[in-house]
């Protein structure tokens, strides 16, 4: 009797707030509002988004639950509303998420917009950025030289490879913000499965309901215990490392992300600075580039070797490429990239068919504004479709191809809103960058990609849509090396 009762409440509470939201806007001029409540059960959201604009045009209002939402499918809009009116959509709304309850303000990616989160990025940004230049590069190349050693020694076996993807960008966030020789202990292993148990409780249908009806999350849900247990241990793997960190911490020295961000925290507390930051926010940058640098990255390393197993013909000419600017133990320099054109447009095509976060994250209007000439309120939430826009017909020919000299064109842009873009773009989105550009050229040095001995292709489409990424069928891939072992680059080589 009693839960009869508290639903009744919430459906009058959540009723009452729908009438009072259509009331507010009845004067307006909005984007209109695609027909139906059921949209968000699509399978290839994105793509369905995109099919809509051809009736609604490529901004429109959508159902999520009892809220309407407005979508963006193109990068005009996507660029108007994000970098022409960033601070209108800088906000972030409130929403349940897989980092914890209770930290909204300490989270850089889901917290919302505020004097605070920009001192948090600041600092976030300068570890990475500067804290680890030096480091960072030769760190990838060590890390990835040693994967492609584990991976000659199963040559010839099918092996699925995400996962060893998935092992090694969790190494290398490791490395960079545990320190570096975090990758011979077994900290990476429970890392890595801490961070699979968090992804997979949070794309259960249990907690991606909330999304839709968040008054549920009220009620009992053994699914939510479940996320918030595994919260508590990836809470504690991050604690014991800052106590590590604080009891050895030099004044002025640092070894990785951590030690450059806690001395940045003490610098503010001995400072003038109004915005003061603590630890919980390095605790909480830490949770952010294990959850947004890990499996992204592996899933769009994952979908360019997929790719690839389709078009032999492409991956020829990149080991063409390679060989004739790279030895085998040649060292590889980032900034030396644009020697290597068809590789660094092959990158650029993956990340615009595959978004790995094809939606990016809702985005919160912190003002009334407009977009396209229509009125987006206060509050508003806004759902850039960064997958629809990277099909757009009328931006890219043939858009659905896997095309990689589609970028070889001269003047054509390489860039595309797949990190996001504006006040809110990935973070991570150098080191990824890193990332897929070191390990695809040492994987194509060392190996031909071959399918399985059955011949069976992976699947070029996606898993249906639950989430916030874009997850790719598990498949398997057989390496057969292509020339001796390359010498593993000493310590002089790796840094230049």
């Amino acid at each position: 009797m009693l839960l009869h009762g508290l639903l009744l409440l919430l459906l009058l509470l959540a009723g009452t707030r729908w009438l009072w939201g259509q009331w507010k806007v009845q004067n307006l001029h909005l984007p209109p509002l695609a027909p139906g409540f059921l949209h968000f059960l699509q399978p290839n959201l994105p793509t369905y988004l995109l099919g809509l604009t051809q009736k609604l045009g490529p901004i429109y209002r959508i159902r999520l639950g009892l809220q309407d939402v407005v979508v963006l499918n193109s990068n005009r809009t996507i660029e108007e509303a994000l970098i022409q009116k960033w601070v209108d959509f800088a906000g972030r709304p409130q929403m349940l998420n897989g980092k914890g309850w209770g930290t909204m303000d300490l989270d850089l990616s889901l917290g919302d917009y505020s004097l605070t989160w920009k001192a948090h990025k600041k600092l976030s940004r300068l570890a990475l950025m500067l804290g680890m230049r030096d480091s960072m590069e030769p760190l990838i190349e060590q890390l990835t030289q040693e994967f492609c050693e584990r991976m000659r020694a199963q040559a010839g076996t099918p092996v699925t490879i995400h996962k060893e993807f998935s092992f090694l960008t969790c190494s290398i966030i490791s490395c960079l913000t545990f320190g570096d020789k975090v990758h011979d202990s077994t900290l990476v292993h429970t890392i890595h499965d801490c961070v699979q148990d968090l992804l997979e409780a949070w794309n259960h249908w249990s907690i991606q309901i909330l999304t839709l009806i968040p008054l549920l999350r009220f009620l009992p849900n053994p699914g939510l215990q479940k996320l918030k247990q595994i919260q508590e241990i990836r809470d504690n793997i991050v604690k014991q490392q800052l106590k590590r960190h604080k009891d050895s911490l030099v004044a002025g020295q640092w070894k990785d992300m951590i030690d450059y961000m806690l001395q940045g925290v003490e610098k503010q507390r001995d400072g003038k600075d109004t915005e003061r930051l603590h630890e919980g926010h390095v605790h909480m940058s830490v949770v952010d580039l294990f959850i947004g640098g890990t499996e992204t990255t592996a899933t769009t390393l994952s979908w360019a070797v997929a790719f690839l197993l389709h078009h032999p013909e492409i991956q020829k000419r990149l080991q063409e490429e390679l060989d004739l600017k790279l030895g085998p133990s040649s060292q590889l320099l980032y900034k030396n990239r644009m020697q290597l054109p068809l590789l660094m447009a092959t990158i650029a095509e993956v990340l615009r068919l595959r978004p790995v976060v094809p939606l990016a994250l809702p985005h919160r209007a912190t003002r009334t504004s407009s977009i396209s000439g229509y009125d987006i309120p206060k509050d508003t939430v806004i759902i850039p479709n960064i997958q629809g826009a990277n099909l757009d017909e009328m931006v890219w020919e043939l858009p659905s191809k896997f095309w990689p000299d589609r970028f070889l064109e001269p003047g054509k842009n390489p860039r595309t809103p797949s990190f996001g873009c504006g006040a809110r773009v990935c973070l991570g989105e150098p080191l990824a960058r890193l990332e897929l550009f070191v390990v695809l050229a040492r994987l194509l040095q060392a190996f031909t990609l071959l399918p399985p001995p059955d011949g069976t292709l992976p699947s070029l489409q996606p898993q249906p849509y639950a989430g916030i990424n874009l997850l790719i069928p598990p498949f398997q891939v057989r390496l057969q090396p292509r020339n001796p072992a390359p010498q593993v680059l000493g310590e002089k080589s790796l840094t230049g």
